[in-house]
C-alpha cells in the first residue's frame, strides 16, 4: 500500500534496496580485513584458531573484546522528536 504519489510496492523496493546496499558494504569491508593475529594485540594471549577462522581479521581475544564492550561509550544522540524536549527545559 503506497501513499500519496508513490506507486504500489515502492516502500518494499526501498527497503530491499537498503538491505542490498548494506550487505554489499559489509562484504566489501570483510574483503579488506586482512589476516587474523595469532596473539591478542592488547594482552598477548593466544587467539584460538576457531575464533580466527570464524572472524577473519580478528585482533583481540574474547576477554579483551568483552572488557572493551563493557566500557561505557559516550555518544551524542539525535533527538528524533524535533527538539521538543529541549524547548521544555
Amino acid at each position: 500500500m503506497a501513499g500519496g504519489w508513490a506507486r504500489d510496492g515502492a516502500v518494499s523496493e526501498q527497503i530491499e534496496a537498503s538491505i542490498s546496499d548494506e550487505l554489499a558494504r559489509m562484504k566489501a569491508r570483510r574483503a579488506q580485513v586482512g589476516e587474523s593475529l595469532t596473539h591478542c594485540a592488547e594482552c598477548e594471549e593466544p587467539i584460538p584458531e576457531a575464533r580466527r577462522i570464524a572472524l577473519p581479521g580478528v585482533k583481540l581475544c574474547i576477554d579483551c573484546v568483552r572488557e572493551r564492550d563493557d566500557q561505557k561509550q559516550m555518544r551524542g544522540g539525535i533527538n528524533r522528536r524535533g527538539s521538543k524536549d529541549s524547548q521544555l527545559k
